[in-house]
C-alpha cells in the first residue's frame, strides 16, 4: 500500500482522536487497530467535563443511546457523604458521562474516518528499528494462529497510541520512570435497578481484605441501561503495595457497598478485569526523530483520580498540531516541541498529584484528609475541581497554593519521588 504521512498505533481515546485532528488537517492518515471494534477495555467508563468538551469539539454525537449523563459526583467514607455537582466552567461544560470503551472508541474513530482517516482493524504494527531509528512499520493480520506481513509502510511520522503497555514503544526504548507512583485498578460490571442514577459514586476510604486503610479510591460508574461499572484502584505509594491482591481489594468494596445498589454475587454479569495505570508522564522518551507517544503510551494519566480518557483526547490533538507543523515545514525536529507542550500543559499540576499521591501513602494521612475533607462542602467543592483539574485558566499559581496545602497538612518535601 502506498505509505500514509502519519500512521497512528492504536485506535482507542488517544489514537482516534490524533487520527481525527490530522485528517482535518488534510494529512493522509492509517490507524492500525490491532483489535476489532467493538472491543472491550478495562476501564472504568467515566468520562469527566474534560474528556466531554474534547468530544464536542470533534462532534460526538451525544444523544445515542449508550451514554448516560452525569451530573456529579458522590462521595463517601464510612457514615460521612456529600454530592458535589460538577462545577460551572467558562471552558468545560457543567456535565459528564459514562458510556462504555466499546461504544465510545468505535464511535470516536469513526468520527475520523469522516475526516478521511483510514482505520484498518484487526491489524497490528510492529515496528521495523534499524540502528535505534524507526525504519518502516510492518503491518501484520491473523491467517489462523499465524501472523502474517500484509504490509511494509515508511510514514513521515509514527503516532504511538497503543496503551499503557505500548509493546511498540518499548521496542523504540521507551520506559516507565520507576520513581513515579502508578496505579492498579480493576473493575467488573454488575446488574442494577440504580443504574440510572445521575452521579458517580467514589468511596474515598477503600480497605484491603484485613480492613486496612489504602490509598485510592473505590467507584460505581451508572451507565443508565440497568448495569453499572464497579472498580477499585489503589496507589504504588504505601509499604507494601507490591503484595496487594486488588481482586481482594475489589471483593471487599463490593461488600461494602450501600443497598441501594443491590450488589450480590447473582448480580454480577462479568469477571473482574485489571491493569496498571501509568501516571504523571511518567513514560518517555515522549518523541523520537519521526515518532510521538501520546495517552497511555506516555503515562499521560491523572495522578489524582486515575482517569486517562480526557488526557488521551488532549494529547492526541495536541499531537497532531505539532506532527502537522513538522510534516508541513518538512522539519522533523519541531515533533520535540510536543514534549516542551506537555510539560507548559501538566508539569507544574503532576508536581502536585505526586507530593499528594505520595502523602496519601500513609493511611492515617488518607484517613485523617478524608474525614475532615467530607465535613467542609466549600473544601470538597474545590477538591473535586483539583482533582478533575477544572480550575479556570485565570487560577494563576494554584500548582505552589496547592502544593503547600498539602505540603503544610503532610509535611512533604518540594518535588517529591518514590525511591526506585
Amino acid at each position: 500500500m502506498t505509505s500514509p504521512d502519519v500512521l497512528v498505533v492504536g485506535g482507542g481515546p488517544g489514537g482516534a482522536a490524533a487520527a481525527y485532528w490530522l485528517a482535518k488537517a488534510g494529512l493522509s492518515v492509517l490507524v492500525a487497530e490491532k483489535k476489532a471494534y467493538p472491543r472491550d477495555k478495562t476501564c472504568g467508563d467515566g468520562l469527566t467535563p474534560r474528556a466531554v468538551k474534547q468530544l464536542i469539539d470533534m462532534g460526538f454525537d451525544f444523544d445515542v443511546p449508550e451514554l448516560h449523563r452525569i451530573t456529579g459526583l458522590r462521595a463517601y467514607a464510612g457514615d460521612l457523604t456529600i454530592e458535589l455537582p460538577w462545577p460551572e466552567h467558562s471552558i468545560y461544560p457543567s456535565w459528564g458521562a459514562v458510556i462504555r470503551r466499546a461504544d465510545l472508541d468505535m464511535q470516536v474513530a469513526t468520527l475520523a474516518e469522516k475526516q478521511g482517516a483510514i482505520v484498518r482493524q484487526r491489524t497490528e504494527a510492529v515496528a521495523v528499528v534499524e540502528s535505534g531509528r524507526l525504519a518502516a512499520v510492518e503491518l501484520r493480520e491473523k491467517d489462523g494462529d499465524r501472523d502474517v506481513v500484509t504490509d511494509v509502510v515508511t510514514p513521515k511520522v509514527t503516532v504511538i497510541a497503543d496503551g499503557s503497555l505500548s509493546r511498540f514503544g518499548r521496542a523504540l526504548g521507551t520506559s516507565r520512570r520507576r520513581d513515579y507512583p502508578y496505579g492498579m485498578a480493576i473493575r467488573a460490571y454488575y446488574e442494577s435497578s440504580n443504574s440510572k442514577d445521575s452521579m458517580l459514586e467514589s468511596q474515598l476510604n477503600i480497605l484491603d481484605a484485613e480492613g486496612r486503610t489504602l490509598p485510592g479510591y473505590g467507584w460505581i460508574f451508572p451507565l443508565g441501561d440497568g448495569t453499572i461499572n464497579v472498580g477499585a484502584g489503589v496507589l504504588s505509594s504505601f509499604k507494601g503495595w507490591k503484595d496487594v491482591n486488588t481482586s481482594r481489594v475489589l471483593d471487599a468494596y463490593v461488600g461494602s457497598l450501600p443497598g441501594y445498589w443491590e450488589v450480590t454475587a447473582e448480580s454480577q454479569l462479568t469477571r473482574p478485569v485489571g491493569g496498571k495505570l501509568p501516571m504523571a508522564l511518567s513514560v518517555g522518551p515522549r518523541v523520537g526523530s519521526n515518532w510521538i507517544a501520546i495517552g497511555d503510551a506516555a503515562g499521560a494519566v491523572n495522578p489524582f483520580n486515575g482517569e486517562g480518557i480526557d488526557y488521551a483526547y488532549e494529547t492526541g490533538r495536541l499531537a497532531a498540531v505539532h506532527v502537522g507543523r513538522a510534516i508541513g515545514s518538512r522539519d522533523m525536529s519541531l515533533l520535540h516541541r510536543y514534549s516542551q507542550a506537555l510539560e507548559d500543559e501538566y508539569s507544574d499540576y503532576n508536581r502536585v498529584a505526586r507530593a499528594f499521591v505520595i502523602a496519601i501513602g500513609n493511611p492515617k494521612v488518607m484517613k485523617t484528609l478524608t474525614r475532615l475533607g467530607l465535613r467542609s462542602r466549600p473544601l470538597m467543592e474545590w477538591v473535586l475541581k483539583v482533582m478533575a483539574n477544572l480550575l479556570e485558566p485565570e487560577d494563576q499559581g494554584m500548582s505552589e497554593r496547592v502544593y503547600h496545602a498539602i505540603e503544610r497538612v503532610v509535611k512533604v518535601g518540594p518535588d517529591p519521588l518514590l525511591k526506585p
